[in-house]
């Protein structure tokens, strides 16, 4: 099996360098502290598809933080119309227009956490066992207790009266409600690489009575399909799939006062090329009823990645299977049935 051949229409993860700040951050929205303004932005939201759909109508963008106490996002959402209704905690928020934070710690796929807000600063955050296409199931009862939270509304709330210019978030996520997913059950250490992504969901909404509606399809009478906006594009309108998420690499560095590379991990192609085993398992499963226990049944016995061959081995039962590969730097990568991957290092 070539990676290059099996994953050519799938979009590249992004990748971004948080830097540490020094100095407390005070959570309004604004952004003008020295650290904030060193920290470098992402690159503009796509199309969660990618470039093959249309790009976003407005400009959103991020940048992140930390230091010894939280994880710090930031972003800034253009809007000409602010508009929010949901009041409860843990409502589904993405009935609103929101802004979405998606973190893998460990970048298994698995145990992972979801935090959403919308521009009144209602907040749903969960915690997600696996992918729902794993069998989820979400936690909704998680909470991030100590959450702190800032917004700025440049325009006005709720008015469709006037033309607003956006809104800007700001987050502070504590490890100590992170690091329950996280290597070692303790935050990164610098040079650590967490899975995150970003998404933005906008509906396309109308004014009727002075108010603001989701517009409707006339033919079906129900809202038209939201529009979903990411940093790194997941190339199918799903957030739920954290191997597409961007890598994000924790910097010792403080913020300004110098650059830190972000250099790939080549073992990251190796659970690329064993996914693709993974979802050959499962298309097997459907079609026999039962695993293959014979790699070449899934059309590879052998994997290539970046120009180097790997022998992956097999292990099957009637209901469960590991399969295994050795990667880069003596390490060994692992993918299951349940579709957890990881990687063992000597």
């Amino acid at each position: 099996m070539s990676l290059s051949r099996t994953s050519a229409a799938q979009p590249v993860p992004r990748h971004y360098v948080a830097y540490r700040t020094a100095t407390p951050l005070t959570l309004d929205g604004h952004l003008d502290e020295p650290a904030w303004q060193a920290a470098p932005w992402t690159d503009a939201f796509t199309n969660i598809e990618g470039d093959r759909r249309p790009a976003p109508r407005f400009h959103t963008r991020a940048k992140m933080l930390w230091d010894d106490a939280y994880f710090y996002v930031a972003a800034t959402l253009e809007e000409p119309h602010l508009w929010a209704t949901l009041t409860e905690r843990d409502a589904v928020i993405f009935h609103d227009n929101d802004f979405e934070v998606f973190i893998d710690p460990d970048g298994d796929t698995h145990l992972y956490y979801e935090i959403e807000l919308n521009a009144l600063g209602t907040v749903w955050d969960l915690l997600l066992v696996r992918p729902y296409r794993d069998g989820g199931p979400p936690l909704d009862a998680w909470d991030i207790r100590s959450l702190r939270l800032g917004l700025h509304l440049d325009g006005t709330l709720n008015d469709p009266s006037d033309t607003d210019r956006g809104w800007t978030v700001e987050l502070a996520l504590p490890w100590e409600a992170l690091r329950e997913a996280a290597p070692g059950d303790r935050p990164p250490q610098p040079g650590a690489t967490w899975r995150v992504n970003f998404s933005r969901v906008q509906w396309h909404t109308d004014v009727v009575d002075g108010r603001y509606v989701k517009r409707t399809d006339p033919a079906t009478g129900r809202p038209l399909p939201e529009d979903n906006w990411v940093w790194s594009p997941q190339g199918v309108i799903d957030m739920h799939r954290p191997e597409r998420w961007g890598f994000v690499l924790f910097s010792d560095r403080i913020a300004g006062t110098g650059t830190t590379p972000f250099v790939p991990d080549p073992n990251e192609r190796v659970k690329d090329a064993l996914r693709h085993l993974h979802e050959a398992q499962r298309a097997h499963f459907r079609t026999h009823g039962r695993y293959a226990d014979d790699l070449a049944a899934l059309g590879a016995d052998t994997l290539r990645v970046d120009g180097l061959a790997f022998t992956p081995t097999l292990y099957v039962t009637p209901t469960l299977y590991e399969i295994t590969a050795p990667g880069f730097d003596g390490a060994t990568v692992h993918i299951r049935h349940d579709g957890r991957v990881w990687v063992e290092k000597p």
